[in-house]
């Protein structure tokens, strides 16, 4: 049993004499910064932080021998000198200066934290590395408390993502860059999940994985952006790959700006149909979103890992349910051909909001819907209120989601939706006319997800006034309470919509969402959904369709929870740890 010596000091305090110490092997200096074991040890004391580094049991309940002191709990090891561990799932032991004079044990109960910051970021690599979750939270919770930028955060997971996976960019780094987009509207604390499951799933998609290996750009800054667009979407078209990165990399060292660089990689992507399932479209806008984060200056490091995907994406129009029994791929292609000319065209007719022509989008004869479309342009409607209309479409799919429908189907409709927000901020960026076939191809997805909305369930609002409480708390607490049974699709619905009607904040009904999703151990799509649903809500803020797309990201979270929760339970840990709490003891 350890001697116990309580001190508040911050100067050298007695701990003890040589010979005492001797006997008793190590004595446990308590309160101040925290309890410190001090041991005696081949001839030499040494003083370290009594919390094993891992999950914080007694380290004076461990051994040492050989100069290695062992934790009992997990069997972490660590050089007694130097506090350093010998094994990754532990962190290092803080150590502390401890002196021999007259005869007595002298400790000084401070240490060195001037390069707390560069371990961590260590550590949080290492966790990556190694795909040890408890590591990955503790890193981010150490970071966070010192006053470290998320961005910062955000950069060290996008450079780890985006080279140690050679099929490039994929759900782990668009995971973390919807969450890095969700953090605006989080505070202290609640931002540590967003981070920790965005750089978790980034850990878990590079796991095994070849690093990507870089190319050069060409050795000239004198080819005209035109020329480098002409070329790209030549080497997409062919599949090229090594073709398509020189290309886009020469842009970059030529400076090209960020607009010039999506409009690139956008204009090739939309050369095909929906390709990949929208998953190209998305991820590209999604890349963007990240260099928004973390700095353009690193476009040659983010944008590269990219181009595998679009160059072997599928292309949709090789697909049957595009061709039949409606051939959609002559009816968009003789479209595109009009399209310089009804961009040109405008009778000055005032845009009447999204709603009317969403409501075409998501019918079933895709000729009136293209009809719609070209409509809209002639009466001078932007490229920008198509694609909100279009977005707001790709929402009432899933808002209309009838559960009678396969459970694997709620992911149809996501991607659609997913592709056509990630299309209307990619548009924000660029005006150029090449994207607005995105559009048309966005609409036809919605047209052949039509299906899924027969029966089409009904909104809340439809099936009669909504009973329950009224107060905002009652309310959030009766939503996440839902979630923990499952398929509560519409009693979650209805929650969100009597929330909005009378009129509550929503941004807690923001981070409530947050909190359900964050709890959970959520599949790719539903951070997906969540953050694109956001985001489209503030687009429409204002009108009756953003409740509409509130409706559809509530059902979809309902629909996917609960799951075991495992995640965060990792993450619970690591904050308790480092709030000091002893996990050995009963709660």
């Amino acid at each position: 049993m350890a001697h116990t010596v309580h001190t508040t000091s911050t100067e050298a305090i007695r701990v003890a004499s040589v010979e005492e110490l001797k006997q008793q092997g190590c004595i446990v200096v308590t309160e101040g910064p925290g309890p410190i074991a001090v041991f005696y040890h081949d001839g030499n004391v040494h003083a370290v932080d009594n919390r094993c580094p891992h999950m914080g049991f007694p380290l004076h309940r461990g051994t040492v021998q050989d100069g290695i002191l062992t934790c009992h709990w997990h069997h972490a090891q660590f050089d007694l000198v130097s506090g350093c561990t010998f094994n990754l799932f532990a962190d290092d032991v803080p150590t502390y200066p401890v002196e021999v004079r007259d005869g007595g044990v002298y400790l000084t109960p401070l240490r060195d934290r001037s390069g707390e910051v560069a371990y961590w970021k260590q550590r949080l690599q290492e966790g990556l590395e190694q795909s040890i979750t408890l590591v990955i939270a503790k890193a981010i919770i150490a970071l966070l408390k010192a006053g470290i930028p998320y961005q910062e955060i955000v950069d060290i997971g996008a450079k780890y993502g985006v080279r140690y996976r050679a099929a490039g960019w994929g759900s782990g780094l668009t995971i973390l860059t919807a969450m890095a987009n969700l953090l605006p509207y989080l505070h202290g604390e609640e931002r540590i999940l967003p981070l920790y499951q965005g750089l978790l799933h980034v850990a878990f998609d590079c796991d095994g994985q070849p690093p990507r290996f870089d190319l050069q750009p060409l050795s000239t800054t004198q080819i005209p952006m035109a020329t480098l667009k002409r070329w790209f979407r030549h080497f997409v078209e062919v599949r090229d790959q090594e073709g398509a990165t020189r290309c886009l990399l020469t842009a970059v060292n030529g400076g090209a700006s960020p607009a010039q660089l999506i409009d690139l990689m956008l204009a090739a992507a939309t050369d095909h149909f929906f390709l990949d399932g929208g998953h190209a479209l998305d991820f590209i806008n999604k890349a963007s979103e990240m260099l928004d984060h973390i700095g353009w200056e690193h476009a040659t490091t983010v944008l590269p890992s990219l181009i595998r995907q679009v160059c072997t994406a599928r292309r949709s129009e090789e697909l049957n349910s595009w061709r039949h029994p409606i051939d959609l791929v002559p009816l968009l292609r003789k479209t595109f051909e009009e399209l310089p000319s009804l961009l040109a065209a405008s009778n000055g007719a005032p845009w009447p909001g999204p709603a009317a022509l969403a409501e075409v989008i998501v019918g079933d004869d895709p000729h009136a819907t293209v009809d719609a479309l070209k409509q809209s342009l002639r009466n001078g409607a932007t490229p920008l209120q198509l694609s909100q209309a279009l977005a707001y479409a790709a929402a009432l799919r899933i808002a209309r989601f009838h559960t009678q429908n396969e459970f694997g189907d709620w992911i149809t409709v996501l991607h659609t939706f997913t592709y056509c927000n990630a299309l209307h901020q990619a548009l924000k960026r660029t005006g150029s006319p090449d994207l607005v076939r995105g559009i048309f191809h966005g609409a036809m997805r919605v047209y052949l997800d039509r299906f899924l909305n027969i029966p089409p369930a009904r909104l809340p609002g439809e099936r009669g006034e909504v009973d329950g409480p009224s107060g905002a708390d009652d309310l959030l607490d009766g939503f996440l309470e839902a979630l923990d049974t499952q398929q509560q699709v519409d009693e979650a619905s209805g929650i969100v919509h009597r929330y909005v009607s009378l009129g509550h904040p929503v941004d807690r009904l923001f981070r409530t969402f947050a909190q359900a999703l964050l709890r959970e151990d959520a599949e790719f799509h539903s951070f997906q959904m969540l953050e694109a649903g956001l985001r489209q809500y503030e687009e429409l803020k204002g009108t009756a369709e953003s409740e509409h797309v509130l409706i559809a990201a509530a059902r979809y979270l309902a629909a996917h929870a609960p799951t075991q929760r495992t995640l965060n339970q990792t993450a619970r840990i690591a904050m308790r740890l480092n709030r000091g709490e002893a996990l050995y003891e009963e709660e």
